[in-house]
Order: C-alpha cells, then structure tokens, then sequence
C-alpha cells in the first residue's frame, strides 16, 4: 500500500474547503458568543472512564482508545464532546447558576455514522447547564436556527420528539435489555409487525399505545392524536404539551413531529430535535436535553444543547466569494516592505509573487495589484490595467 493513502472515511481538507470551514467556524463561534455562550477547548484525548461516564454503549462503540505510554491506563480519542464539556461545568467551573459553553473541535468515530460520512467530524455545539425550564430548549433552538440562517440556508426545517415517551410506556414492564433494545430499534425504523411481535406479551393498553406511536409522524396536527392516546400517562401528555409550546414558539419555521424517532435515546431526557435543509439527505443538526450526562461527575445539573458537523454542513452552504486580493511584487526595494505592512495591518490579503511565478497568484482573486508609480507604491485597480 502507498505510504500517501488514508484510511477509509479520513480525508484532507484542501485550500479552498479548508477556507469555507474555517469561515463557518468562526462565524458560528461569533454567533454564540453573542447569545452569551462562553468557549471552552477540551482535550482530543482523555481517560477512558471519564470520556465515556454516562454516555451510553453507542458511544463506547465508536470510541478509539490506546494505552496511555505514561500511566498505562487506557486513554479514548473524543467521539463526542459533550460529555467533556458536562465534566467541565461539573468540576472546573462549579457554577451554581446558568452555564452557557459553546465549543468546536474534531471528533474521531472508529466508523462512519451513515454511508460516505467523515470518521473525522468537526464538531461545533452550544450548551446550556443549569436551567430546566423550557426556556433553555427554546433558545438553543433558536441558536441553531440563527446559526443556519447566518450561511443562508433556506428551507429549513425543525422535526421534534421526545425521549421520555418510551420509557414512560415501559415503566414497571417486565422486559429484558434486549428486548427493549429491540423495540427502540423496530420503533425507530418503523416496523410495525416487529413491533407488534416484540410487545405480543405486553397489557393490550401498552401494546396499542405502541403500535400507535409508530405512525405518529408529520405535521404539529399528531400532538392531537397523541394527546388522546396517551392520556393515562401524565409524563408523556407533559412531555406533548412542551412540544406543542415549541412548535407554537417557532411557528414561523417548517416543524414537523416524530414521536418515534429514538436516535440517541440512551443519551436524551427529554425534547430532542433535528433541522434538515432541503437537498441533504440527513439532519445538519442535532440536539435536545440531557439531564443526566453531568450526574457521573457528582453534579446532576439540567443541560440542553445541540451539535453539528462543519464539515458535512460546509457541503450544504452556498460557497462565499473569495475576497479580493492585492498582488505585489517580491523584493526588498525602498518602501516595499513598509507598503506590504500597512496594507496587510488594515486587513488586506497581499500576495507577493515569486520571480517567474507571477500568474500563480490569480487564485486568489487578485483584483489589484501594488506597484511603483512617481517614487510611491500605491494600489492600483486591475480591470482598469
């Protein structure tokens, strides 16, 4: 094998990608800073029992992990960030109000999460400790709405579940971890026979409520149909009513419900949320409330918050113009050097082309160009050359 070639699902990222990545990193770090959210940067790396405390065996699956050479103990490459940023706010900053930390990194998955996705993410997410009102899902959402915005995405559209529906449902039922593994599994890809099949020895209450919840799926009009079915269960009808509030709170955005989506359902606590964009075949983002994910660390503290991948979202987004740029000579002659320095302090792109490869440089959009009139170097406009 050719010592150039990448594993399978790892990549470069070159120039001009590399450039709108790094744009939509710093635009979205903007962005949540003027929603108040603090940066934190966690390490690629850490013990394994911290990084994986509480997070599931989804997780633990798609977690690299190595002998530290040091300690000998055995250390994770970071799938996910959250559960670092929950033992930030636990045990560094041990706050006792309201924590908003916002972060973007790469994360390492051992395999892709979908077909021809990266096993390298660059993971941008924005949390929220502290609150466990519904205020604070309503403004994450609203960030991760303003952030998709910021790029120019049209058609967005907002899908809402809740992950207390189903353990409400088999609260007290007698099932084996297997089982319930496979009725999350048949709920979530839809199978009603085998989800017929899996609650055959359930109450009849508890087998209909699941058949039904299967084909609750479309428009806010579901939160009706569920209402009625679900009435014997006070935590789902006020798990409904907080999602009937948030499609009410973002009625201006297209908001669909899907009372069986159960992605991520040994993470989540409560409302969970996706938001698509016509054209991609997946959600650009993810996110929702995850009470318990701080509990590992000795303080269980409300969190809600959502993530999304730059990389997978840069392929979505418009490509932005480059900035023009000014092309200069290379040298040391009188008042070159002092020219390329004030013009670059006043934020301009000056590229200095090397002798003989004077051409090179119109891949950055050279519009004008500095040269040597009367004794001055001065910038001159090139459609006018």
């Amino acid at each position: 094998m050719s010592a150039w070639v990448l594993p399978d699902h790892i990549a470069d990222v070159l120039p001009s990608e590399a450039r709108h990545i790094e744009e939509l990193r710093r635009l979205y770090l903007d962005t949540a800073r003027r929603f108040g959210y603090e940066l934190v940067m966690p390490p690629l790396l850490e013990y394994i029992e911290s990084l994986l405390s509480g997070s599931g065996r989804a997780l633990d699956i798609q977690t690299f992990k190595l002998v530290d050479q040091l300690s000998g103990r055995t250390l994770g490459l970071r799938a996910d960030t959250t559960p670092q940023v929950a033992r930030i706010d636990a045990h560094l900053l041990n706050r006792v109000g309201v924590t908003r930390l916002c972060y973007c990194g790469p994360v390492l998955h051992t395999k892709p999460d979908r077909p021809f996705a990266t096993r390298e993410p660059l993971q941008f997410g924005a949390e929220i400790y502290g609150h466990a009102g519904l205020e604070a899902d309503l403004e994450v959402i609203e960030l991760a709405l303003t952030s998709l915005e910021a790029v120019a995405l049209k058609n967005v559209s907002l899908d809402l579940s809740d992950a207390r529906i189903v353990p409400a449902l088999l609260a007290g039922m007698a099932l084996s971890e297997e089982v319930r593994d496979a009725l999350h599994q048949a709920l979530a890809s839809k199978d009603l026979t085998g989800i017929q099949l899996l609650a055959k020895g359930l109450p009849s209450h508890v087998h209909n409520a699941l058949v039904e919840l299967v084909q609750m799926y479309g428009d806010v009009t579901v939160l009706n149909q569920a209402e009625k079915t679900f009435a014997p269960w006070p935590l789902i009808v006020q798990s409904l009513q907080e999602l009937r509030h948030i499609a009410k709170a973002f009625k201006h955005v297209h908001t669909t419900i899907d009372l069986a989506d159960l992605r991520g359902y040994g993470y989540y606590s409560g409302v969970r949320f996706a938001m698509y964009v016509t054209g991609t075949s997946d959600a650009l983002v993810r996110g929702g409330r995850y009470d318990e994910v701080g509990a590992v660390f000795g303080r269980k503290r409300p969190a809600v918050g959502f993530s999304l991948d730059l990389k997978e979202l840069v392929s979505a987004v418009p490509v932005q113009p480059l900035k023009a740029a000014i092309r200069a000579p290379w040298g040391v002659e009188g008042g070159l050097r002092e020219a390329l320095a004030q013009l670059r302090s006043q934020g301009e792109t000056v590229v200095c082309a090397m002798p003989g490869h004077e051409s090179e440089v119109d891949e950055f959009n050279c519009d004008r160009e500095l040269v040597h009139v009367a004794g001055k170097w001065v910038v001159r406009d090139l459609s006018h050359s």
